[in-house]
């Protein structure tokens, strides 16, 4: 059994955790400790501490994903996993990062407790980033950020493409954005999640959605559209709070 909370999800911060037959597994540590939750108190809301987590795994350096984490293992210890990539530009602020680092890379796979962690390649503006999916007995949960292609199994849906070009970012933002090592658009996330919903995905969960160019409901039409005819649940990921609990089978989609 698997299930799965969003503790922070948008550019502002992205945090999550899983729940593995009781091993606790967080994933990326955006929420920094000028939010006026820190991931401790998240945590908290799900009767936990930073002490019941196993692990760390991180998907690329960038603060919306890291910038709790010197707080975080200044006062815990825990096992954290980032691809040689990653840990680079994350040494020059976290001094007790060695202590603590496993390394990883890209079509690898890994145990903590009953999960089985498989680490998967992402095209992104990052030293070295990854994601990764937990399978737990026969359940499975694929988790994506940022990216511009799609990469198997899971997918990440960013932006509507027009409001994007239509929008405030400068040029070289939107250029960034739009490329491969960019976001995904709401178009390209929905046509990749009906092929997996073919393949057994029955839960699809939208996060990261850019507060500028998409909205909930945006993202949730081209969706639901593309989806059209499937047994399959899709719900968007709260911006800054805790989300529902979320079971197995799940496919979290950064928007």
């Amino acid at each position: 059994m698997i299930t799965l909370h969003t503790l922070a999800s948008g550019s502002e911060g992205n945090c999550l955790v899983i729940d593995a037959e009781g091993t606790r597994i967080l994933v990326d540590a955006g929420i920094s400790t000028r939010r006026i939750k820190t991931i401790k108190q998240s945590l908290a809301l799900l009767g936990l501490t930073p002490d019941d987590l196993s692990a760390i795994l991180i998907s690329h350096e960038h603060t919306d994903h890291t910038a709790g984490l010197a707080t975080l293992l200044k006062h815990h210890p825990i096992p954290l996993y980032a691809t040689g990539g990653t840990a680079f530009y994350l040494r020059p602020r976290l001094p007790q990062l060695d202590s603590c680092l496993h390394l990883v890379s890209p079509d690898s796979s890994f145990s903590v407790g009953p999960a089985q962690v498989t680490v998967f390649a992402t095209s992104h503006d990052a030293g070295e980033s990854v994601d990764y999916r937990v399978d737990c007995g026969d359940a499975a949960v694929g988790i994506l950020t940022d990216t511009g292609f799609v990469p198997e199994p899971v997918l990440e849906s960013n932006h509507d493409v027009e409001w994007l070009r239509s929008g405030p970012y400068p040029y070289s933002l939107k250029q960034r954005i739009l490329g491969q090592r960019g976001h995904l658009s709401n178009e390209d996330a929905a046509a990749f999640a009906r092929r997996m919903a073919e393949c057994g995905t029955r839960c699809i969960v939208l996060a990261h959605l850019s507060r500028e160019n998409n909205t909930p409901q945006r993202a949730l039409a081209v969706m639901e559209t593309a989806l059209s005819g499937l047994d399959v649940a899709v719900e968007v990921a709260p911006r800054g709070e805790l989300s529902a609990c979320y079971g197995a089978e799940v496919t979290l989609c950064r928007r």
